[in-house]
């Protein structure tokens, strides 16, 4: 799975599926979201294909959330095909850009955009300090959070809550 469809028009994979012509033609993209932190990455000349370079290594203390408005606005006006998001592997960077366009322009919270595209692509894991970005990021969208960050036995990980009850956690996302 190294191409995985979010919604219609949204895809989101790692880099060597980015720069294939063949992924590119088969799904019509026409914008590529490149947060690789490769700015040499080779993509095949296609007419009209645009790409926006997020320059952020897969560090938690990686500014990553300075370009959420800016993915955000140009997925959401990319009219003339489809989107490609990716990142190395396809399993932080671009699935937080994703997560902060879901919340954005379709008004999920954090945790309904993280169960979205955790269901087509399961293998997502943001780092810790992005996944605070996003909470900050939520909580600047709607005024309250979906998800905490939890101390477990495999570290400080965020947490789902019940929507009814914000302080019962329903699940850990990221283990």
């Amino acid at each position: 799975m190294r191409v995985s469809q979010v919604s219609p028009g949204l895809f989101l994979s790692d880099l060597d599926s980015a720069v294939s012509l063949c992924v590119l033609t088969s799904r019509n993209v026409s914008l590529v979201v490149n947060a690789s932190g490769l700015e040499e990455a080779s993509y095949p000349d296609l007419e009209g294909l645009q790409v926006l370079q997020v320059p952020v290594q897969d560090q938690p203390h990686a500014p990553l959330s300075r370009y959420f408005d800016l993915v955000a606005e140009r997925i959401h006006q990319n009219r003339s095909g489809s989107t490609l998001v990716h990142c190395t592997a396809g399993r932080s960077r671009s699935p937080a850009l994703i997560l902060a366009y879901l919340m954005r322009f379709e008004g999920l919270n954090l945790r309904q955009a993280h169960e979205l595209v955790l269901e087509q692509r399961p293998f997502i894991r943001p780092n810790a300090g992005f996944w605070r970005q996003l909470m900050e990021y939520e909580r600047s969208l709607f005024g309250c959070s979906s998800v905490r960050m939890s101390r477990t036995s495999g570290g400080v990980l965020p947490e789902a809550l019940h929507e009814s009850d914000s302080d019962t956690a329903a699940y850990c996302v990221n283990i």
